[in-house]
């Protein structure tokens, strides 16, 4: 393995596999990475020694933390708008690839896996969670929105939780993650060698999961379920709010604990992910992308982008300044602008 480059894809056995190679940067995806998983994928689609496609992250911290959401910022501010947009553009059209690849795709997560990874991951036939998985999409506390095919994932999700994970960025770990759909296999960390072992011999990808699987143990999550539906199942951002301040007025301190939470959080973007959620139930998975790319295409128009990635990954001081800074003063138009078609500048499905 070339231990210099930021993706790895080489055929071993029958696996293709593919390793996210930045582990000091939590293996955050850029444009490169994403050219060269799908170059990859497309070469492997049409070689029959390739029967299964296995990703993972380097180092033992992360799966993928993300894309480079710094570098992101800096290009917009910097005017360099269209080299933005070209990453989100062919992240979104590689979610698509995945979504639809024909052979089994199986993603080891033993660590964090948040935003653009979990675009390269959940989207995939099998997700298998290692003792140290730590899933969110945590993109409202940054002023952006949960994308890389949240749209179409979170409204199915049981129940309301995926409201609840879009409007909270909250932190989901394994057991938690295999109740709601998020991971479809929990193993041992300890397992983990000897399961890509087994996928790159060429033992039958089920029997080599269920062979590995582990009791991922009590979903504490599974405690809120009601209470989460009662609440997320509002008409609105407010209400929502309304429903988790009264649910806190009888004693529960999981809704008092989740309000606050989402009063840190930018006004716009928990608007525009709630009306993600609220669409993308109806969407199939390419329309669902169609709309991330309408949004993202906008969200270098407002200023919570830029506020939310100094607040939290630049000067690290927590303390954005949201504007506007209360959900009351969320124009209405705005957000509806941001799901207005972009005409000849759609996202392509390549």
């Amino acid at each position: 393995m070339d231990e210099s480059a930021e993706v790895v894809c080489e055929k071993q056995g029958e696996a293709g596999l593919i390793t996210l190679n930045r582990p000091k940067a939590l293996n955050a995806l850029n444009l490169a990475m994403v050219r060269e998983i799908r170059r990859a994928l497309d070469a492997w689609e049409s070689d029959p020694s390739v029967t299964r496609i296995v990703v993972q992250g380097a180092g033992e911290k992360a799966f993928c933390a993300g894309g480079d959401i710094r570098q992101l910022t800096e290009d917009l501010k910097a005017g360099r708008r269209e080299e933005a947009l070209a990453f989100w553009r062919e992240e979104y059209q590689l979610n698509i690839r995945i979504k639809r690849y024909p052979k089994p795709y199986v993603s080891l997560i033993d660590g964090i896996v948040m935003g653009g990874g979990v675009g390269v991951s959940l989207h995939g036939s099998h997700r298998v969670a290692g003792e140290r998985y730590l899933f969110a999409m945590p993109e409202v506390g940054i002023g952006f929105f949960p994308d890389v095919g949240a749209t179409y994932a979170l409204p199915r999700l049981p129940g309301h939780s995926g409201m609840y994970l879009a409007l909270t960025g909250e932190r989901v770990k394994r057991a938690d993650a295999v109740m709601l759909g998020l991971a479809t296999h929990s193993v041992a960390s300890g397992s983990i060698p000897a399961l890509r072992e087994a996928l790159i011999a060429g033992e039958p990808v089920d029997e080599a999961l269920a062979r590995a699987a582990a009791d991922p143990g009590p979903a504490p999550l599974e405690a809120h379920r009601v209470e989460i539906d009662s609440c997320f199942s509002g008409d609105s951002v407010p209400e929502i709010l309304q429903r988790l301040d009264e649910a806190a007025g009888r004693g529960s301190e999981f809704a008092a604990k989740t309000a606050a939470g989402m009063r840190t959080k930018s006004p716009t973007s928990m608007n525009l992910a709630f009306e993600q959620v609220r669409r993308g139930a109806a969407l199939d998975f390419e329309e669902a992308m169609k709309v991330e790319f309408r949004i993202v295409s906008r969200i270098g128009e407002g200023h919570d982008f830029y506020e939310g990635v100094r607040s939290v990954l630049i000067d690290k001081d927590n303390q954005p300044r949201w504007q506007p800074a209360s959900l009351e003063a969320v124009d209405p138009a705005v957000i509806e602008h941001h799901f207005a078609s972009l005409g000849a500048q759609e996202l392509e499905i390549a």
